[in-house]
């Protein structure tokens, strides 16, 4: 099967998920010069969509350009040349499952999916290849890193990266999505970009909850800083690179998510810091929340590879076991004394060394 990719021209893209940042990546693609199809699931909807050019649920404020066609019927996918899949994780093996018969030997999968999948643990790469078992991996590509979709949408400057185990996929999809308000980077390292994308939304939901509790910029800058510990302890022992967690899918989408009020995991976790419970913070939030449904696999995941993750023990504890966020911290700032850099330093009888 071949994998060279000729990276010029415009391409027939069907966006699947029309929520905030499918039609995002959709504008933007239009914007491109390519031929867009926004698929969504709900028919009413999508004709909704197609005939106001408004998303009114995730995107009011935006007029999307005639060049886009919004539709639930999946008879528009037969002559796809890219499919861009951006549904919640708890909805991708679905997905995939309904796409597997438009898929061919050039098709280009794309994901911008930022979770694991609730049953298996498993990053949204792994689901795409497990239902489509006869497509090569070198034509799957992530498109990740600190992007709010109602500023993209505005064509605020925004930085991205893609991956892909192929260089070749990689950088087509970096020319697919770049412009002069969209930058996109390439990195080879899938599981670090995916769990840095997963994992950040649980510690976005605990710097939700230090806000909703008013504890000031330092409890969450030690929540930001030893949160990104712990994202880089499971993507490595997953075999991720360091270095990824410094990127734009590491750091960068974690102060994205932690700091802003776009942040739907930030909102969700401020209104349980203001006492709400957990159904009604949902509610009020109204779309999906990634952070918590990530929780309970990331730490299984992290059980399962022998990784600890406190903070994302203590966030369980507070989403599914009643207990009171402000007893979650105090047990988190009486745990037992440690060095900040535990992985990397072992005691000898002549001090620290220093791998």
């Amino acid at each position: 099967m071949s994998t060279s990719i000729e990276r010029v021209g415009s391409w027939r893209i069907a966006v699947i998920g029309a929520g905030s940042f499918g039609t995002a990546l959709a504008c933007v693609l239009q914007s491109n010069g390519h031929f867009v199809t926004l698929f969504g699931r709900n028919a009413e909807s999508m004709k909704r969509i197609e005939q106001t050019r408004r998303n009114e649920r995730y995107l009011s404020d935006i007029t999307l350009p005639s060049g886009i066609v919004s539709t639930a019927d999946m008879a528009f996918f037969a002559d796809i040349d890219v499919f861009v899949i951006a549904v919640p994780s708890h909805a991708m093996r679905e997905t995939v499952q309904q796409l597997r018969p438009y898929i061919k030997e050039h098709t280009i999968i794309m994901h911008a999916t930022k979770g694991l999948e609730g049953a298996t643990y498993m990053r949204m790469s792994e689901i795409i290849l497990q239902e489509i078992d006869t497509f090569s991996s070198k034509r799957l590509g992530i498109l990740s890193g600190p992007s709010h979709a109602e500023e993209l949408s505005h064509h605020l400057p925004t930085t991205l990266v893609a991956s892909s185990e192929s260089q070749s996929t990689a950088e087509f999809l970096q020319d697919l999505f770049m412009n002069d308000f969209l930058r996109v980077y390439t990195n080879a390292d899938i599981i670090g970009i995916e769990i840095g994308g997963a994992l950040k939304n649980i510690i976005a939901l605990g710097c939700g909850i230090s806000d909703g509790l008013a504890f000031g910029d330092n409890a969450k800058a030690a929540l930001m800083t030893r949160g990104l510990v712990e994202i880089a302890r499971l993507g490595m022992q997953l075999g991720a690179d360091y270095n990824t967690f410094s990127g734009l899918s590491g750091i960068g989408d974690l102060i994205v998510t932690c700091t802003s009020h776009h942040s739907r995991n930030w909102n969700a976790g401020f209104l349980l810091g203001r006492g709400y419970t957990l159904p009604d913070a949902l509610k009020k939030v109204g779309m999906v929340v990634e952070g918590v449904k990530t929780t309970p696999s990331a730490i299984a995941l992290a059980q399962k590879v022998g990784v600890h993750l406190p903070i994302a023990e203590a966030l369980f504890q507070v989403l599914f076991e009643d207990k009171s966020p402000v007893d979650a911290v105090r047990d988190l700032m009486q745990r037992t004394r440690r060095h900040e850099m535990e992985e990397y330093v072992q005691e000898s009888s002549t001090g620290w060394l220093y791998p």
